[in-house]
């Protein structure tokens, strides 16, 4: 076995460990660190790979940003692990059956051998010795990019309900609802209301009284 055959057993072993304990972790901050944890492994991996533009930018996109957002909002979204223990059969089935797709899917994917049903052209057209990350941005942007635009979206609605999720029901926020600032009318805004005066005879006895005593 060769050093880079040992390596990869090993990282591969570190990553299905993480894995495990993301899924069965009970404290959710524990399980976002087993989650850091799972993508340092699948960078070392893709760096054995020889991948260096993905591994890199796992560890700085997921691990220096994403995840890092990811552990600030489940610090300060203050879960109540009682209740969530006590709903887990509750919504086990519909867990199950998700799990259940997603096992198939994979399986559909595993099974097929990873064959290249695109363009042959487009996967071979890779000369020796050019940039990997040259040619990963020339797919992204031309061949790829009404995914990388749908990712970008669902990027941004994750972000967006990361932050309701953190402001909402807390004693110490401003929050307003979303669905009443949608549903706001512009007469509802300001409301603009006469006041008519009720002492004007009283302020100008005052001053009379007050410049007479000054002649005086």
């Amino acid at each position: 076995m060769s050093v880079t055959s040992g390596l990869f057993y090993f990282f591969s072993a570190i990553l299905l460990f993480a894995a495990f304990r993301v899924v069965t972790a009970r404290n959710p901050v524990h399980a976002v660190l087993f989650l850091v944890l799972t993508f340092f492994q699948a960078s070392l991996i893709w760096m054995l790979l020889k991948a260096e533009f993905l591994s890199l930018s796992l560890i700085l996109v997921y691990v220096g940003a994403v995840m890092v957002l990811f552990l600030f909002v489940v610090m300060m979204l203050d879960i109540n692990l009682e209740s969530v223990r006590q709903g887990f059969w509750k919504h086990f089935p519909i867990a199950a059956v998700v799990g259940v797709f997603i096992i198939f899917e994979m399986s559909a994917v595993l099974m097929g051998g990873f064959r290249v049903t695109d363009d042959p052209a487009i996967v071979n057209n890779v000369t020796a010795g050019a940039s990997n990350t040259r040619e990963l941005g020339k797919l992204l942007y031309t061949y790829y990019i009404y995914p990388l635009e749908v990712a970008a979206a669902i990027l941004l609605v994750g972000m967006i309900a990361a932050i309701a999720l953190t402001l909402r029901e807390r004693k110490d926020s401003k929050a307003v609802k979303p669905d009443d600032q949608v549903r706001v009318k512009a007469k509802d805004r300001l409301v603009v209301l006469k006041v008519t005066p009720t002492q004007p005879a009283l302020a100008v006895e005052t001053v009379t009284e007050t410049s007479a005593e000054n002649k005086a």
